[in-house]
């Protein structure tokens, strides 16, 4: 099973004067986690099953001797054996890779010397997908004010979804990607969106941030690594389909489905970027078709997929001309609040040592700052990093 960690940092709210009481954070967030009981297990014989063990689940308060304002998250020591901030600020599964005897839920919260705090969270995707996850921490950040109860119930099995075959699921060795913590001003995506408006032909037709924000990330990666212009550039995204599917509210499981963009890196790198946004907008309004044609058998076929008649390095280097996207702006991590208000930034972080695609997951921006978007980037090795950021300079 794949898994994300999401790191979020918050303020603690209460007046200077007055002492933070983490041991009481801690233990709220603690005492409801633990309290809360989320079904995961199908109706029939053979689905799959969670073990119940009683071990319960890692949980871990830290403390920092420095204020949040000061801490650089992805800053590298002059030692490259000591690593960024940001890798000490979760729990990880100690094989990279979450097993069939491991937790499903970690969680770690860490002090700073200012009364912030950050909550990194590490889950099992099989579980919940982000949506879901970020329906339980808001559920912990109600029970931890004091609510007597979920204001959304909880549903792990809705009956009435639609019956999918489930994608297949490989493990990659790692391609040497580095982590890079980008902004993407709001006056930028503003000036690409209005140049999408203009030219739609009189349509009125307007073009979303994330969109605007993939197609910027897509070219500028595409210009960065510098592929033969023959060579496919496939860009993919994760889409939430519960509004197609008809999902009762409060289903937490994984409801999304893989949306596929693909043509030639010179295609992408010598593109209008109002030209890669039509080609995702017509990604995205493929969804539904596309999804109840695999339930149909017309859809994706593993067997044709032009992976499998691919050698080894011909694999990796399809893999590295690829871009995944994730967009966590309207996923709901923004809304959790355990008792010091709702989160100064959202982000993910994936480990870069054992990334076998390239990534970029955007977010919301901090609070008061400027930037349409805040990408949490391993889409690039670290040879092509000064180009990448060079690239995403000329749109600013």
């Amino acid at each position: 099973m794949a898994e994300h960690m999401m790191v979020r940092l918050q303020p603690h709210r209460a007046p200077a004067t007055q002492p933070t009481a983490m041991p009481s954070r801690c233990g709220a967030i603690r005492s409801c986690r633990a309290g809360m009981r989320c079904p995961c297990s199908g109706p029939g014989g053979d689905e799959v099953h969670i073990q119940c063990s009683g071990e319960g689940v890692a949980f871990v308060a830290a403390s920092a001797n420095r204020a949040l304002k000061d801490a650089e998250f992805f800053a590298r020591s002059p030692d490259t054996r000591t690593p960024p901030l940001v890798e000490e600020l979760a729990v990880y599964y100690p094989a990279e890779s979450c097993g069939p005897a491991d937790p499903l839920l970690l969680m770690q919260v860490t002090e700073f010397s200012c009364g912030g705090f950050i909550v990194g969270v590490t889950w099992n995707h099989g579980v919940a997908d982000g949506i879901g996850m970020a329906q339980f921490l808001q559920t912990i950040g109600e029970l931890a004010r004091g609510s007597p109860s979920p204001s959304l119930a909880p549903v792990r099995w809705d009956d009435s979804l639609t019956s999918l075959p489930l994608p297949t699921v490989e493990t990659y060795k790692p391609l040497g990607v580095v982590c890079l913590d980008i902004t993407v001003p709001s006056s930028s995506i503003d000036r690409i969106r209005a140049e999408f408006h203009e030219h739609s032909n009189g349509r009125r037709r307007t073009c979303t941030v994330f969109e605007a924000v993939a197609a910027v990330l897509w070219q500028c990666r595409t210009r960065a690594i510098a592929s033969s212009p023959d060579s496919l550039a496939l860009l993919t995204f994760a889409a939430n389909v519960r509004k197609h599917v008809n999902a009762k509210d409060g289903y937490y499981g994984n409801c999304v489905a893989t949306q596929r963009v693909m043509v030639t890196a010179g295609t992408v790198a010598n593109a209008d970027v109002t030209d890669l946004i039509e080609m995702i907008k017509r990604a995205k309004d493929g969804v539904h078709d596309q999804l109840f044609a695999k339930n149909d058998g017309h859809g994706h076929d593993d067997d044709n997929d032009p992976q499998r008649a691919m050698d080894e390095n011909q694999l990796d280097e399809l893999r590295y001309n690829a871009l995944h996207l994730s967009s966590w702006q309207n996923v709901g991590f923004e809304k959790a609040d355990f008792g010091g208000g709702t989160p100064e930034r959202v982000m993910c972080y994936m480990q870069p040592s054992i990334q076998g695609w390239p990534w970029c997951v955007v977010s919301l921006p901090c609070k008061g700052k400027d930037g349409a978007g805040s990408v949490f980037s391993v889409c690039v090795r670290e040879e092509h990093a000064d180009a990448f950021l060079g690239e995403l300079a000329r749109f600013t």
